[in-house]
């Protein structure tokens, strides 16, 4: 099931580093930042990670909740969020049920060959739990926290 702009977003409870749950529901009222990347600390996630951190504080103005979900454990996360000081939220989904639901865990190409993985993806839920924008696949990592924020912020 795919998702789509204007529609409900669809609800979801997961971990987060220190091992509470985390649901969509939490922050009814409040624009949400959902990225979904494929591993902790790798280049193309540690680049993404760290472009959200260095705007976490324009997203922290504009009201706007960042998450970041994989398929990692809490604990992998935990060394992420200390090595990288991440100020916003990561969960876990181990079993990508959420991630499918969203369109981020598919088919995708990879150097060419074709596989199955989590697919960097972007979603912007509005205070009403709608679908505001879907970015289905992330170009560039480093790029694309700068991207999201400019369409927090009405200037994309």
């Amino acid at each position: 099931m795919a998702i789509e702009e204007g529609k409900a977003a669809p609800a979801f409870t997961l971990k987060d580093t220190d091992g509470n749950k985390v649901s969509l529901a939490d922050f009814k009222g409040q624009q949400v930042v959902i990225y979904f990347y494929p591993r902790d600390d790798t280049p193309g996630c540690t680049k993404e990670a760290c472009a959200f951190r260095d705007l976490w504080k324009k997203f922290e103005k504009s009201g706007t909740a960042v998450l970041g979900i994989s398929p990692d454990d809490g604990a992998s996360h935990r060394a992420f969020v200390d090595k990288y000081t991440l100020p916003f939220t990561l969960l876990s989904d181990p079993d990508k049920k959420v991630m499918t639901k969203y369109g981020a865990w598919g088919e995708k190409t990879l150097y060419g060959k074709k596989t199955t993985g989590v697919i960097r993806s972007t979603v912007l839920i509005g205070p009403d739990g709608k679908v505001q924008k879907h970015w289905k696949r992330v170009a560039s990592a480093a790029e694309h926290p700068a991207k999201v924020l400019a369409t927090v912020q009405g200037d994309a």
